[in-house]
Order: structure tokens, then C-alpha cells, then sequence
């Protein structure tokens, strides 16, 4: 009863679709609407044509830095503050900006494409002129779309059959929907047009467990109505497995349950950026503060307040423009490197804006299908067929031979029992497809083998079956009331279904009674968890000792018993039955207790495990997090013992840590309690379920989040998905530690959209979460290269970058500072023109910008060693410390230049530019090379090529710089000894340090 999409347009209340009201709608009759729906559209984009470049400029503008910059740029307009030329203020900002919109209309457009694509898929519909195909954009509510294996709208429909919801729910078991009954006897779908009938459904909400509604026909005598539950219904974003349904679009657009169910995507600004930008305000601080001392000590004579904005104006270099430019570009190729590392091929980068977010997670969100459990590929790890004899097996003497050979025939006809039992007592019905060369017909009357596809309720029911077919004995047909098997022979063996007792979450199992056709003989076969069956079973000595043996291997454990009926005993049987099924006060307890007189003394067949197949390499990806400091919550649509095994298998749970099984909670007192039992336990891992989750939350956040955060691991099973997004921002709120969440459904998108930083696995689950997150990947095993590599590399290059950026603006600042102060501080630019635009430009951009190239150990180290990434946590690589050590080292430096220049220059003013430019320049050159770790050839063509730069532009720099003196002996000796004062004391420290104090990667490197 939904359309087909995933966000809804911003504007939609406005094209329609205003307060949420239940509906009235008639079946192939859209245009008979009572109220405007949204359009069924997607709309993932920030921007439209009009607010791009407004909304592109105002999110630069809102950041202090760059607004700084606008009006520095602006009051150049006015002439009592113009220092220079207009092009040395307006030159750098335009390039930032430009750089700025560019990278923000390619984002635009990749996400234009990507909607596209999805508003633009095919869908058939039915209408008066028969079935015509409508882009998905074009359903509108009333329509009857025809619906085949494939993603679906929400509607209403025609014709019983299994869906997957996983992306939904993140439930992996498959859902049996079943059709509105009086629209089975039409002859056609096309009839459906013919007839008078309308659907009365709720308001759109966000459950999607529930639906409400009523199906009338209003042309039949007497009309005909009939009611509707979620067994009706298909949501968007559910899965058909086979075969074609006809429904009714119910919902749209933003209507839509699962649209319902996703947060809007926030705009993510990094961790680190925020950091930088409080620097910059820091950096201002003091530009402010060394304008008023200039002026303060001219004694605040004449005109002093345009004096404080013209010094305002000389010192605008404290705060260096090219810092956010810079470190743009770096994110840029940060997210170039992480797509095409061949290690983790078909790895997206969605948010280039955010790479520096992986180098410092603290929680991992991760959901189960997909990223550590495919359970798409589950295997019957061993069936245990246990099959001890009644009787002590005989000696081996001649006169016993002939009852060892009727031991021996037990033990057969037993194997042969209990395999019969696994094929008959399940929910699953085969279906049989077109291969190209044999028809669906066809396939269906010969049982052919290549055709056939197992639907059913839940994958680990499929893959008993398939067990069973692999020893010989084939499920090969199933209706309401009958099943087919096959032996190895080729025998049909055909079985009447004469009751079925389906798995509850209470029963914790699930029964049938059948009759053989071939021998009359009634059998009530069992299964269930082992708590349940072992009250039921006959006594036994060893199913505690192998359920438990199972059970460690991380294997779900089911109980196979059976019951053979007598004819009598089965129609007795059947009247208390019914009886019970007919009674209005206690029905569910009634016919519990009636099916519960059957369960008793039953014969033990065997034990069944199954495991879920893990994705490749998931644990050593678990382990190499856990050692890098990064604490893993899994939170799964699943149930809690499936979640459990998953979560042992995974190893998220070490082997020897004990696990807390939060007891079901719905009250303050029963959370108090739970809190408290919980409190006592130390080291070990919590599982709980979404409702006591909820409760917990309401009534004791602050205490049950500072329990769960000291737990090694945390298990969170039948999660909404609007609960994991609330999980996710609570861990934000109550920690500060940045937060990753991985997902691959769609009910993993508001988690991803919360989380610092988004990950979505690319795989069959579809591309709903990938397209949503920040960063996708194919494998959950990449995450462990994405995180400790790419994202350790990241945060240390930008922390390198920008500190080295405000390095660069600094040391030219404090020369302006010293230069003034020797000249009678008066507002005199030292540099002009060109000099001041080449300096942040080509004479040093690229050796610093050389600085995203560096590394301080190789990956492979960084992936052997992940304890190297809990040293990022703390956010050493940029802090106050370190930007206090650069600004002291800006300082010491720009004295000594300028100093020198003065002591050192000869009669002219020319010269002390000269000596002053060059000495800055071959300065920086120095820095860069003292600061880089490992050498890249590309930094060492940078240095050369900005210094070769600096030598050929000298020639165009007569205005500025004396041509004849910089080719003199006394030019170049006093170059070499200003550049020697400021750099080597330096050089000299790094030596000191590096022998005495290492950092703990140079330990593994050397």
C-alpha cells in the first residue's frame, strides 16, 4: 500500500499531501481522490536549480572564516582602507569559492543522476486499455500496478505469496501475504477495472507491523466488505520472491512507510573542521589584539580607528584564507585514493567532506544481514542425526548375529525417519520458475530439479530442505492441504496436511499432522528449541549434552520429535480442536491446551544446527577494531536468540566473556531491577531487545546509557528503525566520541544518516543504504582497511596540512609586525602586489600541499598494528599543544628573517625585500621537507618546482626586487646564514627528539 521511493520532495506539502487523514480509494480510479497526494518521487538532492548557488554561497558564508574574508575583500572598495592592489584580496577568495562550487555541483549532479534512475524505473500498470508501463514517478494512489519478483510499491493485492522485508525491518525471514478473497473468483485481473470497489485505509503511519483498512465491493447484491490487516498488504521497499501480484497503490511518495522511517539526511560537518575553524577564531583573537597594540602604541593619534582597520587589513595573513582551500582539495584527494585503493575495490566515496572521520571512531553501529552474517548463503553446517539404540547394542557372539542385523535395520529405518520428519515439518513451499528452456508449466508438472526455488518464512527452514534434497529425499510440491516428496527412486510419496501449528515467539516450535496416502498412517512431527522440547520428549541421556555441544559452535539448535495417531485418537483430537478454535473468551489459551494434550511422550528423531555463513574475513575485522579501541554494538530487526549466535559466531563476544540477557522490561520498577542485576556484572556483553530498550530509555537514560558504554559489546535485537537512529544520537550525546554505523537495508538509512559517519554495504540487500551513506563499501571486511589506513592517513595529513597552512600565514604576519614596529609602527604592507599572492600561491602551494601525500608507516603495518589508531582517538595529531608548539616555531622564525634582513641589508630599502622574500621562501621549502615522514617522489618535484618558480619570476619582480644585488656573493651569503639561524635549531631539535622521545610508529618502522 505504498509507492515506490525512498525521500520525498521538500516542497510535497506544498504540491500536496498537507496533515496525514485516512483515505477513501477506488479501485483503477486515482482521478476519484478526495484529497492531493504527494508525488512518487524521490528527492535525495540539497539543492534545486534556483537555491543552488545561494545555498552553496550562504553555507560558506555562515562559517566565520570565509565571511571574514568576504568584507576584508570588500572594504578594499573604500579608499581610505585600500593597502594594494584590489586583485591581492579578491584574486584568492574567487579561487576559493570557485573550487568550492564546483565540487559541490559535481556532488549535485552524481545525486540528480541517482534519483533519476530510481524515479525513472518501469512498472506495469493496469488500465482500460490494458497493461501499460508508468515510471515510477508516475504512480499515483488508486492505480493497480502489476507486480513481479522485484522491489514494490505499497498496496493491497491479488494473489497469496511469500515477500522478503529485510530492507524494511532488517527481518530476514520471508512474510506469507494473502490476498482480499472475493477479488479471487474474478476471471481476470483485468476485471478489477470492471467492478465497483473502493479500499477505506488509515492515515500513513509509521508502523509498519499494523495496517488498518477495509476492502468493499459496492456492486455485488448484498455489496461485499471485507476487512484488511498487514497480511494484506505489500510495503516499498519489501521484496516479492515469485510469481506476480496485482495490487492497489495506497500511499506515496513521503506517505510511504519506509519514507516514513528514514530521518532527513543532516549536512555532516567533520569533527576536524570544527576544530579548525575554533583555531582560526583563536587566530583572529590575536590579529585583533596586535592591531590595537600597534595603535596603542602610536599613542591612538589622529584618525586611530581607521589605523586599527588598516593594521586589521596588513595582518589579515594571521588568518590564512588558503587554510580551507587547502584542506578541500586534500579531502578531494583523500577520497580519490579510497576509490581506487585496489585493496578494497568498488569502495564510493559519497561525502568527500568528511575523511578525517574515519581516523577517529569510537562506536561502530553495524546491522547483522549483510555485514556479519549473509544469510543469504546459509549452510547446514551438520545435521546431528543422533540415533542411539533402544536397546545395549548385543555382543558379538555367533549365537547374537541375527539381533545385531535387527539393531542395524532399527538404526536405518530411525536415519530414514528422522530425515523424513526435517522434509515434512517446515512452512517452506517449492516454486518452479522459467530457466529459458523449460516453461513454468512445465517445470511445475515434471518437478524439475533446475527450476525450482524454496520460499519460506525463514532461511534456516530452506535450508533444512535443501539438506533433505541433498540426501535424496525432495520436497517437490505443496498446496493448502497436501505436500509431494521424492525419494532417491523417483517415488512420489504424497501427504495429506491435516492440521498445522505454526512458530510463535511464545511456543518457541512448530507442529503438523499428516497422513501418508500410501499407508493411511497419521503422524504428528515436532520441532522447536531445545528449552521447549526437552519437557516434551521421551527420557533420554544425551540431547542437554549435544544441544549444548551445538550450541557452542554458534549453531541454532532445533528439536526433531514425532507422534503417530491413531484414527481415533486424531478425531478426538480434531473435535476439541475446532471446539477451542470456535470459543470467544480464551481462545489462544483454549487451543494451546488442546495441542499441548498431543505433546507429550513424543519420540526423539534428532537434532538439527544450522549456522549462519559469515562473509569473509568478518572476524579478523572485528578483532582488528576491538584492538584499535573501537567499540562494536550490533542492532539487528532480528530476534534475540538469532542475534545471540550471531554475535557469538562473529566473535563479537570474545569466548570467554559472559553475556547479560537484559530481561523483557515494560515498567520503571522492572527497569530499576534489571539496571541493578545488570550494574553487578563486570566485563561483559548485553544483549536486549528494542521494547525494554524503549523503557529503559524513557525512565533511566542517563544510567543505562553509562552501563551499556563500558560494556566491550552490545547487542540491541528487534530494533525499529527509527530506534537505531535514536541509539546513535544518544551515543553522540552522552559520549562526544564520534560514531560510524554500518548498514546494507533500507531500514539501516536513518542509522547511517545519524551516525558521524555513514557506511552502507553494497550487496543483494539492494543500494538503499549505500546510496544513502557517507561512504560504501562491497565487503564488510573493507571497513578494517577503510578505518585504519585511509582514515588514520587522512586525519594525519589534514592536522599536517593545516597546522603547516597557519605556519605559512604566521611567519609572514610576525615579519609585518616586526617591520612596522621597527618603522615607527606605521600601517606599510612590507610585501606587494604580487609578492604577497605568490607567496600563499606558487612559491609554496605545492610542496605544503605535497603534505597529503605523506605517511607515517605503511598500511600494511597500520592494518598489523591497529593499536596505532587508538593513539588518533585522542586527538593528538591537532590540538592546542601542537598549534602552540607551530605558533611559537612561526614566531621564532619570522623574527630571525626579518632581523636578519635588517641587520644584514645594505642602504636599501629594495634590499632588505630581497634578502627578507628569498630567506622566507627557502624557509618554507626547509619546513616542508622537516616535516614530511616518508618521501614521495611528487614532494620532491613540488620543492623543486616551486623553487625554480621562485628563480624565474625573479626576473619579472624588478619593481620589487633589485635584479643586480640578488646575483652578488653578499646577496647569497646573507641568504644562507638567515635561512641556516631559523631552520637548523630546528632540525637539530627533531634529531633530539626523534633519538630520546620516538612516537610509538617510528618503534615499528625502524
Amino acid at each position: 500500500d505504498e509507492g515506490v521511493g525512498k525521500r520525498c520532495c521538500p516542497w510535497s506539502r506544498c504540491c500536496g499531501g498537507g496533515d496525514f487523514r485516512p483515505r477513501t480509494v477506488w479501485l483503477g480510479h486515482p482521478e476519484k481522490r478526495e484529497q492531493r497526494y504527494p508525488r512518487n518521487v524521490i528527492n535525495n538532492q540539497k539543492y534545486n536549480f534556483f537555491t543552488f548557488l545561494p545555498g552553496v554561497l550562504f553555507n560558506q558564508f555562515k562559517y566565520f572564516f570565509n565571511l571574514y574574508f568576504l568584507l576584508l575583500a570588500c572594504s578594499q572598495f573604500v579608499n581610505e582602507l585600500r593597502l594594494g592592489a584590489l586583485y591581492t584580496y579578491w584574486v584568492p577568495l574567487g579561487f576559493v569559492l570557485i573550487i568550492t562550487i564546483m565540487r559541490e555541483a559535481v556532488e549535485e549532479m552524481r545525486c540528480f543522476l541517482r534519483d533519476k534512475e530510481v524515479n525513472s524505473q518501469i512498472y506495469s500498470k493496469l488500465s482500460t486499455r490494458g497493461t501499460v508501463k508508468v515510471k515510477s514517478s508516475g504512480i499515483q494512489v488508486g492505480d493497480l500496478i502489476i507486480v513481479e519478483k522485484t522491489f514494490v510499491p505499497d498496496f493491497c493485492h491479488k494473489g497469496s505469496c511469500f515477500l522478503r522485508t529485510d530492507q524494511l525491518d532488517g527481518e530476514t525471514d520471508w512474510k506469507l501475504r494473502l490476498p482480499v478473497a472475493c477479488t479471487q473468483r474474478l476471471p481476470t485481473a483485468a476485471d478489477l477495472l470492471q467492478i465497483r470497489s473502493f479500499v477505506y485505509a488509515e492515515e500513513p503511519n509509521i508502523d509498519i507491523h499494523n495496517f488498518i483498512g477495509t476492502f468493499t465491493r459496492e456492486d455485488g447484491d448484498p455489496p461485499v466488505s471485507e476487512s484488511l490487516s498487514i497480511e494484506n498488504t505489500l510495503w516499498a521497499s519489501t521484496v516479492i520472491a515469485s510469481g506476480t501480484v496485482v495490487g492497489v497503490v495506497i500511499y506515496t511518495g513521503k506517505e510511504l512507510r519506509s519514507v516514513m522511517n528514514t530521518s532527513n539526511p543532516r549536512h555532516k560537518i567533520g569533527l576536524f573542521d570544527l576544530e579548525v575553524n575554533c583555531l582560526t577564531k583563536i587566530l583572529f583573537g590575536a590579529l585583533v589584539v596586535v592591531s590595537l597594540v600597534m595603535v596603542a602604541l602610536q599613542h591612538f593619534a589622529g584618525r586611530w580607528y581607521l589605523q586599527i582597520f588598516r593594521f586589521l587589513l596588513l595582518f589579515s595573513n594571521i588568518v590564512p584564507i588558503s587554510l580551507r582551500v587547502n584542506l578541500d582539495m586534500g579531502k578531494m584527494v583523500y577520497s580519490w585514493m579510497i576509490k581506487k585503493d585496489s585493496k578494497i575495490p568498488g569502495t564510493g566515496v559519497r561525502a568527500s567532506t568528511i575523511p578525517e572521520q574515519l581516523g577517529r571512531i569510537s562506536y561502530l553501529l553495524t546491522d547483522k544481514t549483510g555485514m556479519i552474517s549473509c544469510l543469504r548463503f546459509l549452510i547446514l553446517k551438520n545435521v546431528a542425526l543422533h540415533i542411539y539404540s533402544l536397546w545395549r547394542k548385543p555382543s558379538q557372539s555367533a549365537s547374537r548375529a541375527p539381533g545385531a542385523t535387527k539393531v542395524r535395520k532399527t538404526i536405518s529405518s530411525r536415519v530414514h525417519e528422522a530425515v523424513k520428519a526435517i522434509a515434512l515439518v517446515h512452512n517452506v513451499t517449492p516454486a518452479y520458475e522459467s530457466n529459458g528452456v523449460t516453461d513454468q508449466a512445465e517445470a511445475e508438472q515434471h518437478y524439475e530439479d533446475t527450476c525450482r526455488v524454496y520460499q519460506a518464512s525463514s532461511p534456516d527452514e530452506v535450508s533444512l530442505v535443501q539438506w533433505t534434497e541433498s540426501v535424496g529425499l525432495t520436497l517437490v510440491g505443496r498446496d493448502q492441504s497436501s505436500m509431494q516428496l521424492r525419494t532417491p527412486s523417483g517415488q512420489i510419496l504424497t501427504f495429506t496436511i491435516l492440521q498445522i501449528f505454526p512458530f510463535t515467539y511464545e511456543s518457541k516450535r512448530m507442529g503438523i499432522i499428516v497422513r501418508d496416502e500410501s499407508t493411511g498412517e497419521i503422524t504428528f512431527y515436532l520441532k522447536g528449541a531445545d528449552v521447549v522440547m526437552a519437557g516434551i520428549v521421551q527420557y533420554n541421556d544425551w540431547l542437554e549434552e549435544e544441544c549444548g555441544n551445538m550450541a557452542r559452535e554458534g549453531l541454532r539448535v532445533l528439536v526433531v520429535a514425532k507422534k503417530s495417531l491413531t484414527e481415533e485418537q486424531y478425531q478426538d483430537f480434531e473435535a476439541r480442536y475446532v471446539q477451542a478454535k470456535l470459543s470467544v473468551h480464551d481462545r489462544s489459551l483454549k487451543v494451546a491446551t488442546v495441542i499441548e494434550s498431543l505433546e507429550m511422550e513424543m519420540e526423539l528423531l534428532c537434532l538439527t544446527g544450522v549456522e549462519d555463513q559469515l562473509q569473509a574475513d568478518v572476524r579478523p575485522t572485528l578483532e582488528i577494531l576491538r584492538n584499535a579501541g573501537i567499540k562494536v554494538w550490533m542492532l539487528t530487526g532480528d530476534k534475540l536468540e538469532t542475534a545471540t549466535c550471531t554475535a557469538k559466531n562473529a566473535h563479537l563476544v570474545t569466548r570467554n566473556q559472559d553475556i547479560h540477557v537484559f530481561r523483557p522490561v515494560t515498567t520503571r520498577s522492572e527497569a530499576h531491577l534489571e539496571l541493578n542485576a545488570f550494574r553487578r556484572k563486570h566485563d561483559c556483553a548485553l544483549v536486549i531487545s528494542g521494547d525494554s530498550l524503549e523503557v529503559c530509555l524513557k525512565f533511566y537514560e542517563y544510567e543505562f546509557m553509562e552501563l551499556a558504554c563500558q560494556c566491550p559489546a552490545v547487542v540491541c535485537c528487534r530494533c525499529a528503525p527509527t530506534q537505531k537512529a535514536q541509539i546513535v544520537r544518544l551515543l553522540q550525546e552522552r559520549t562526544g566520541k564520534l560514531t560510524c554505523a554500518v548498514g546494507d537495508g533500507g531500514n539501516d538509512v536513518s542509522m547511517i544518516q545519524e551516525a558521524d559517519c555513514g557506511v552502507g554495504v553494497e550487496g543483494k540487500e539492494g543500494k538503499q543504504a549505500s546510496l544513502a551513506a557517507d561512504f560504501s563499501i562491497t565487503q564488510f571486511k573493507h571497513l578494517g582497511r577503510l578505518l585504519m589506513v585511509h582514515g588514520r592517513n587522512s586525519y594525519k595529513r589534514s592536522a599536517a596540512l593545516s597546522q603547516f597552512v597557519i605556519h605559512r600565514s604566521l611567519c609572514i604576519s610576525t615579519m609585518q609586525a616586526v617591520f612596522s614596529s621597527v618603522f615607527y609602527f606605521a600601517s606599510v604592507p612590507l610585501y606587494q602586489g604580487f609578492l604577497i599572492i605568490g607567496y600563499s600561491t606558487i612559491y609554496t602551494m605545492f610542496p605544503v600541499f605535497s603534505l597529503v601525500l605523506d605517511k607515517d608507516v605503511k598500511s600494511e603495518v597500520a592494518m598489523l598494528y591497529p593499536e596505532l589508531y587508538k593513539d588518533l582517538l585522542k586527538g593528538r595529531p591537532l590540538s592546542f599543544k601542537t598549534f602552540l608548539l607551530w605558533v611559537l616555531i612561526s614566531i621564532y622564525q619570522g623574527s630571525i628573517i626579518m632581523y636578519g634582513a635588517l641587520l644584514l641589508f645594505e642602504s636599501e630599502f629594495v634590499h632588505i625585500v630581497a634578502i627578507s622574500f628569498t630567506s622566507l621562501i627557502l624557509t618554507e621549502l626547509l619546513m616542508v621537507a622537516l616535516t614530511v615522514q616518508t618521501w614521495h617522489w611528487l614532494m620532491i618535484v613540488a620543492e623543486l618546482l616551486s623553487l625554480a618558480c621562485y628563480i624565474a619570476s625573479l626576473v619579472f619582480l624588478h619593481e620589487f626586487i633589485d635584479l643586480y644585488f640578488i646575483t652578488t656573493l653578499s646577496f647569497v651569503w646573507k641568504v644562507t646564514a638567515i635561512t641556516l639561524v631559523s631552520c637548523l635549531p630546528l632540525y637539530i631539535l627533531k634529531y633530539l627528539r626523534r633519538r630520546f622521545s620516538p612516537p610509538s610508529y617510528s618503534k615499528l618502522t625502524s
